[in-house]
This record gives structure tokens, sequence and C-alpha cells, in this order.
């Protein structure tokens, strides 16, 4: 039996051991050390994660923005979309309730949603501006619809509606789109 030569870095000697081959294929494992072997390797992988999320909350927070103030542009679309959205409130309110009620005043429930949107103007939220950007349309659907079908105050009452509908929409898009050209900039002088 001859011996397989050494590595040339390797001492050689006469009487050393010859080398263990180890078997090409591993030994497959049971199902059972199977299941266990997946056990810990997701055992491993959840610790990972808590860990990052841990990290994650004790990281420090990002640096403020340089802005802190409105422009006074943003200023001005905010009030627009503001004022607009309560206006609009109240006409759905007067309109179902007093001015021209349809049925027995129940249609007044539409002017509930507008309520939601008014603490994130208040507050120049700009997610707020986006979805009331799209839910103004709802509005302006119906307003648009009345006002071709009805007669009297109520179509006035649908017109005032249609049109304080794009009033809202308008300001909506101009603030999101004043805050996202202020990030744009905020970003290229950073």
């Amino acid at each position: 039996m001859s011996q397989p030569p050494l590595p040339s870095n390797a001492p050689q000697s006469a009487n050393a051991p010859s080398p263990i081959e180890l078997p090409a294929t591993p030994i497959p494992l049971s199902p059972t050390e199977q299941r266990r072997a997946e056990r810990a390797a997701k055992a491993t992988a959840r610790a990972a994660k808590a860990a990052a999320r841990a990290a994650a909350r004790e990281a420090p927070p990002p640096p403020p923005t340089g802005r802190t103030q409105a422009s006074p542009q943003e200023a001005l679309s905010r009030n627009l979309a503001l004022g607009a959205l309560m206006a609009l409130f109240v006409l759905c309110l007067a309109w179902e309730l007093w001015l021209a009620p349809t049925g027995s005043g129940s249609l007044a429930i539409k002017a509930l949603p507008l309520l939601l949107p008014m603490a994130g103007l208040w507050r120049y939220r700009l997610y707020t501006f986006r979805w009331l950007s799209l839910m103004v349309w709802l509005y302006f659907a119906e307003g648009a619809v009345r006002a071709t079908s009805e007669s009297g105050r109520a179509m006035w009452l649908a017109t005032a509606e249609v049109l304080l509908s794009v009033l809202i929409f308008v300001a909506c898009a101009l603030q999101v789109r004043q805050r996202l050209a202020a990030a744009k900039a905020e970003r290229g002088e950073a």
C-alpha cells in the first residue's frame, strides 16, 4: 500500500500516518433530526430579526431637517383646502337638514366623512392631503349629478358643492406639489 504524496509545505516523515479520508457524500439525517435542524435554523433567524428590531429601536432618530416652518405658498394652499373643506361640511349639513332636505334629512350623514381629514390638514400631514384629493371626487360626482337633475335651490347648492370640491382638489394638489418640490430641493442642497 503506497502513501499518497504529502503537500510540499508539510514535513514528510517515514512513519507519518496517512490522512483520514472523509466520505464524499454527507450522511443523511433522519426525519426527526431534519425537523430539529429546521427548528434550530428558524429559531436562529427569529433571534436575529428580534436583535435587528431592538437595534433599530435603540438607534438614534434621524437628524432633523432644515425646514421647520411652512412656506407662505404652502400655508396658503393649506388654508384654502381647510377653509373649503369646512365650507363643504357646513354646506352638506345645511343642504340636507334645512335648505333643501331630501327625504327625512338622513342624507346629512354624507357630511361626516369630511370631519376625518380636518385634523390632518390642520397639522400639514401630507398623506391627508393626498387621500383627501381623491375622496373629494365623490362629492364632486354627487354635486354634478344633482346639479343636472334637480332644479331651484337644490341645483344651486349642488353647483356650490361642485365648486368647493374642485377648490379642495386644487388646493390639495398644490400642497402636495409644493411639499414634494421643497423636499427635492432640500435633498439637492444636502
